[in-house]
């Protein structure tokens, strides 16, 4: 069985549930787990599904809500970079702009 469960552990549930609940509030919590249940399968089938659709519908379009994948390439630095942070720096930078450490003539 799923999870170690053995029969009698079933049994030993069922029995605390029927003492703690009574035998009158059984059906309706039944009945509320399936259909959180159902809600949980319907939700995730669909959720499936739109993922689904958003990769079919373009499949070789990077995503814009990364910057490591935008289309748009930065420009490229002028400037020496520090041999410490390896920063680009500005063109006749004397010292670093992110560490401060002195930059190579």
């Amino acid at each position: 069985m799923p999870f170690g469960l053995q029969p009698w552990h079933l049994i030993v549930i069922a029995v605390v549930a029927l003492l703690v609940f009574g035998p009158s509030r059984l059906p309706d919590i039944g009945r509320g787990m399936g259909r959180a249940l159902r809600e949980f399968r319907n939700g995730t089938k669909e959720m499936t599904e739109s993922f689904r659709e958003e990769i079919s519908q373009n499949p070789g379009t990077p995503s814009t809500s990364s910057p490591a994948t935008s289309s748009v390439n930065p420009p490229a630095p002028s400037g020496p970079f520090c041999n410490q942070c390896g920063t680009a720096n500005p063109a006749g930078a004397r010292f670093c702009s992110n560490c401060g450490a002195q930059l190579a003539a």
